[in-house]
């Protein structure tokens, strides 16, 4: 079973869409995939509709009341399952942040969660502290989306140096993969920064590529990912594009 973190420490590259729509994808192929809303903003609980409100029946309580994370699931058709995100977690930092053992505490709960057989996507929030260093901790592969612009561009750089800086706690190199979002075919700039990103991180960059797409944008507004919104959109095959190509190369 694959566990992935979408991560990156900018806001507003595609974090949430991408891990709604690889999840999606993932349950069209028949896999039981497990969704767990790690940001405060809570944009993936807001997208399935119906997940938001009760903090006792979110990941704080995962946290706070070290509920087990099998009760805090709820059934998200054509997508899998979701653990929801509540406003809460904010005071995840300044609560748990000097506890010895925090920064493994999402990796435990998920081996006591195993046994369900569910792949595990983690959607993080767009900073890095307690909650997003729990992903990683957790994680066995980081898919990393950078928007088709420069100063995505930069931010990839820091990732990387600050994953670097993580490898001597971690005691291994997580696999990751950046994903270029948002990619414009009529810009100059978009192929300039996919270029650019290939010369960095060479075969770590995904060949696929998400393209600007109305479809895209529009499914989440209407609660839907993009297959149950807009099947034969650009947006349905590009990410369908991007699950083959994951499992192909064994990432997923």
């Amino acid at each position: 079973m694959a566990r992935i973190a979408i991560f990156n420490q900018k806001g507003g590259v595609g974090k949430t869409t991408t891990a709604l729509n690889l999840a999606a994808a993932m349950s069209r192929g028949q896999r039981q995939v497990l969704l767990i809303d790690l940001d405060p903003q809570a944009h993936l609980s807001a997208i399935h509709g119906k997940a938001l409100g009760d903090v006792a029946a979110s990941m704080f309580a995962f946290y706070r009341d070290n509920t087990p994370l099998a009760a805090l699931t709820i059934d998200w058709p054509n997508v899998g399952q979701l653990i929801p995100a509540h406003a809460e977690l904010i005071k995840v930092d300044s609560i748990f942040g000097k506890g010895p053992n925090i920064l493994s505490r999402l990796n435990q709960g998920l081996t006591s969660f195993e046994a369900s057989g569910h792949d595990v996507i983690i959607d993080c929030c767009p900073f890095l502290g307690v909650l997003s260093l729990n992903a990683i901790f957790a994680s066995d592969q980081l898919l990393i989306p950078i928007s088709s612009d420069f100063l995505s561009l930069r931010g990839a750089l820091q990732i990387e140096r600050t994953l670097n800086a993580l490898e001597p706690v971690l005691k291994r190199r997580v696999g990751r993969r950046y994903l270029l979002t948002r990619f414009d075919r009529r810009r100059n700039m978009s192929f300039e920064v996919q270029k650019r990103l290939r010369e960095h991180f060479g075969e770590e960059v995904c060949e696929t590529v998400i393209s600007e797409n109305v479809a895209v944008a529009e499914a989440p507004a209407v609660n839907r990912d993009i297959f149950s919104h807009a099947v034969e959109s650009r947006g349905a095959y590009d990410y369908a594009a991007l699950l083959e190509e994951l499992s192909v190369k064994g990432f997923i």
